[in-house]
């Protein structure tokens, strides 16, 4: 069994090919298994899902019954019985459970139903005596838990809730025989509300401050026997460092408040379909910027002279609208106290590009350094302690809200990257499980047989019972309140039901200035509609996916443009299949995957298709031309067998080039585009990628840093690879001893635990100094990259807010069997874009404009890039003839 410091885990194989060519997605931290020694471990195919009804998997249509033992019994020795005859499934029953409609249904004889809340509370085992002999199994009791305390408990105010400065502590325990509060060393009893399950004690004003832990004594299945667990307040607001105790704290206090946070005035919203992100990690922002006076803090966000700050206000002059912080809340991968987090031992900066030697060195740590992306949530409701001045108290609440004040005063509003689909452990033996130690067995999704899902790479949550799906919308709320968060990303949320991501938002546009001090409706949401795992087309519940979002008002991550730019998908054998933006058929890169020349143009042209759909906002309705000529619905486009098209308005769709997670896009062109291609070139290809998402209807994402052509030396997954692989360098100069510059590119092989199979192709790269853009190169991409957000946040046209505005406005007249391989011709009302990915110049004649007046956009025509600024117009013609490897937007005269 390895140590809980070895329970960060990459994702299985199994999972990995789930989810090929479908999306790219956060690879998150995996926590140890949580095994159970072999002679305790039990099954649970019973499932009791109402008061009066149990399904148990593999039973006979016979007479069975649910054996409960007296909760006060350690052992849990049998003391009584609830009588169970055959029966069927009511209709309500089977929409709620459809994965169960299969199975055997028993009814709960109504004379035994009284007895439900004291089975409960102890050991319980359904028992059925056959011809073949007697069967029992455990019994999984989420259901039923929801039926009996579900109405009343989710009404409850959990945690810390302080009225006239008197603290009250809170927590839901139905299951448990005792509850105790553990405060500043003395034990303090709890009241149970037999209702509700919600157990509470009401203290005085000297309890704030104070430490605090629940002691639950409550059976738990997966030990075998009755257990009294210390834990942690799942509700808590603020903890000691490390995670070891809750907080008394009121977040309302006066304290807590940073000056000027009362009246913190935000930048004027945007509607999501206008939102430009720039996604970003708290360690990764600073940790290697000399100019911060915080570096890898909260506070490097108020180092408003610092050149990562400099540089996100560039941005946010050009037209970036939010900051989405990777996750800040509470995980369990890093030591808080900076004196516990160790340094690789080498000298990294003398080691060869192309060595291996970096991420073996980095490798001694990286499961006791102070990095981690932070997928792994702890408490869901507390910033995390490693970026804080001192981990232990509550300046990381304090200076959380001083982060957010700090970017909000740069002009951008704040995202956070919230994890609440799983938990960094489950069961009773290890300190990082918290929910399930308070109620066994319920807060996480269980299988047929009784153990934890973990399709989510970890021990997955499910929304789906009342009181997670209720923690989900309290804690969002927290945030959205008491930090002044502007937005949230919602990881793996096609693990979550639509349902529940929904109340997240009617709750928070139930928000507002004058009650709450924050208009809820301002507040955007998007996320991973992925859809995999045990939860898979709607296997559970009606999932929060990209085809059932669409008309939400919450975006779900497109995949398919992201794609079609970047060339194959994020799980290829060879990386070097190529895409629009990475050369396909115009500049090949001889890699035998990609096929011989009739099948590249044949994919590129295909690629264009998803791309023309990306650019309306990935719209299912949307008609245009295809490339064969067809008259087709963006849903008629195929991707991979499913329909390209899902969104039913601009802003259910959210288009991106790269993320934290595969390859940065620099390193996906590194592989992708001819070895020889040169710098520069690469760079030109990189704005062109990012233009695709930039100059789409709909929001945007991209990874902080790829407009200075950022590298994390080709780690696909950088979760765990330390500093070194990972930091941002604002300053390209502020490079290793022998590089002229830095743009994170050449610092080694990738770790190989998740890259070790792409090595051969890493390693001549890494050793060629031609990939490693100058000073002048990463800067001058930059504020190309600046230019076309400036185009985007001033011409409304790329905000259109419905399909048929949409339809109307924008166009692709080029299109056709003529279409021109490798380049996109988009008309929008008054505008023309023309997306030259190929590397010769390109003349694009629309018939239907000829003797009209356009001319390259004064943005461009007086911007940053000279090489677009020489892009023409032909009046007599229409003809618009644009440089190589450039996108060039033409306005209207």
């Amino acid at each position: 069994m390895p140590s809980t410091a070895h329970r960060l885990r990459r994702r299985t194989a199994a999972v990995l090919a789930l989810l090929a060519g479908a999306a790219a997605l956060a690879l998150p931290p995996h926590p140890r298994a949580q095994a159970v020694p072999s002679d305790r471990r039990t099954t649970a195919e019973a499932q009791w899902i109402d008061r009066t009804t149990v399904v148990w998997k593999g039973a006979r249509s016979a007479a069975a019954q649910l054996e409960f033992g007296d909760p006060a019994d350690r052992d849990g020795r049998p003391t009584g019985r609830i009588r169970l005859t055959p029966g069927t499934l009511t209709p309500a029953e089977r929409a709620a459970y459809p994965h169960l409609t299969g199975y055997p249904a028993f009814t709960v004889d109504p004379r035994d139903r009284a007895l439900a809340a004291t089975a409960l509370r102890g050991r319980l085992v359904a028992t059925q005596r056959t011809a073949d002999g007697p069967r029992t199994t455990g019994v999984q009791l989420p259901g039923v838990l929801d039926d009996l305390y579900g109405t009343r408990a989710r009404r409850a105010a959990l945690g810390p809730v302080f009225h006239g400065g008197r603290p009250t502590l809170a927590v839901w325990a139905p299951t448990a025989r005792t509850v105790a509060l553990e405060l500043a060393g003395r034990r303090v009893p709890m009241h149970r509300d037999g209702a509700s399950g919600v157990w509470s004690a009401r203290g005085e004003r000297d309890w704030t401050g104070q430490p605090y832990r629940y002691l639950v004594t409550v059976w738990a299945p997966d030990a075998g026997r009755t257990v009294t667990n210390a834990v942690t307040d799942p509700y808590a607001t603020a903890l000691t460092a490390d995670s070891a105790r809750s907080l008394v704290v009121d977040l309302a206090d006066p304290r807590l408040a940073p000056e000027g946070w009362a009246a913190l005035r935000k930048p004027a919203p945007v509607p999501l379909r206008r939102a430009r992100i720039q996604e970003l990690h708290v360690r990764d922002f600073s940790i290697e910027d000399r100019t911060s006076h915080h570096p890898g803090q909260y506070l490097a966000f108020t180092d408003t002279g610092s050149a990562g700050m400099r540089h996100l206000k560039a941005l946010a002059a050009a037209g970036t609208t939010h900051v989405h912080l990777l996750p800040a809340f509470d995980f369990s991968s890093v030591p808080e106290r900076r004196a516990d987090q160790q340094r690789p031992a080498c000298d990294l900066a003398a080691l060869p590009a192309g060595s291996e030697r970096q991420q073996e060195c980095v490798a001694k740590t990286a499961d006791r350094d102070g990095y981690n992306w932070g997928y792994d949530p702890l408490h869901y409701t507390v910033p995390e302690g490693s970026y804080a001045s001192d981990p232990d108290g509550t300046a990381r609440t304090v200076e959380f809200r001083r982060m957010v004040q700090g970017l909000n005063g740069s002009g951008l509003r704040t995202v956070m990257d919230v994890v609440y689909n799983h938990t960094a452990a489950a069961g009773q033996d290890d300190p990082h499980s918290v929910l399930d130690r308070i109620v066994p067995g319920y807060y996480h999704r269980l299988l047929d047989d009784g153990t934890v899902a973990t399709s989510t790479c970890c021990a997955g949550t499910a929304p789906e019972h009342t009181m997670m799906g209720k923690l989900v919308v309290d804690s969002v709320v927290t945030w959205a309140k008491q930090y002044k968060v502007d937005g949230f990303r919602f990881d793996l949320m096609g693990h979550h039901p639509k349902a529940n991501v929904l109340a997240v938002r009617k709750a928070l546009d139930a928000l507002t200035p004058a009650r709450d001090g924050v208009d809820g409706k301002s507040v955007i949401l998007y996320g991973e509609g992925w859809n995999f795992g045990e939860v898979a087309d709607d296997a559970r519940f009606v999932q929060a996916t990209q085809r059932h979002m669409a008309g939400t008002g919450i975006a779900t991550f497109n995949d398919r443009a992201r794609d079609a730019v970047r060339g194959g998908g994020p799980f290829d054998a060879d990386p070097r299949v190529q895409g629009f933006a990475s050369g396909l058929y115009t500049d090949p890169n001889s890699a035998p995957a990609n096929g011989d020349s009739a099948a590249q143009r044949a994919r590129l042209l295909h690629y264009q298709d998803l791309i023309k759909v990306g650019l309306t906002g990935n719209l299912a309705d949307y008609a245009f031309t295809d490339t064969a000529g067809r008259r087709v619905t963006g849903a008629q486009i195929d991707y991979d067998g499913a329909p390209a098209g899902y969104a039913a308005a601009p802003g259910d769709a959210l288009a991106y080039v790269d993320a934290h997670d595969n390859e940065t896009l620099y390193d996906a062109l590194a592989y992708k585009l001819p070895p020889g291609t040169p710098a520069a070139d690469r760079a030109r290809m990189q704005v062109v990628a990012l233009a695709t998402a930039a100059l789409a209807q709909g929001p945007a994402l991209s990874q902080a840093g790829s407009d200075l052509l950022r590298s994390k030396s080709l780690d696909r997954n950088s979760f765990n690879s330390g500093d070194w692989f990972n930091a941002l360098h604002w300053q390209c100069t502020d490079a290793p001893r022998g590089a002229a510059a830095d743009n994170g590119f050449g610092r080694g092989l990738p770790p190989a635990a998740d890259n070790k199979d792409k090595w051969p192709y890493a390693k001549p790269l890494l050793a060629d100094p031609a990939l490693r853009p100058d000073c002048a190169t990463q800067n001058a991409a930059s504020a190309a990259y600046r230019d076309l957000l400036r185009i985007h946040a001033t011409e409304p046209a790329f905000g259109l807010a419905t399909t048929a505005a949409v339809q109307s406005a924008l166009s692709f007249p080029r299109s056709g069997p003529d279409e021109t391989p490798g380049v996109l011709t988009m008309r929008l009302a008054d505008l023309v874009v023309v997306f030259n990915a190929t590397p010769q110049r390109q003349a694009q004649t629309v018939p239907a404009l000829t003797g009209r007046r356009y001319a390259l956009h004064p943005l461009q025509a007086h911007g940053a890039d000279r090489t677009t600024a020489t892009a023409t117009y032909d009046r007599a013609f229409g003809t618009f003839t644009v440089p190589p490897r450039t996108v060039a937007v033409f306005r209207r005269g």
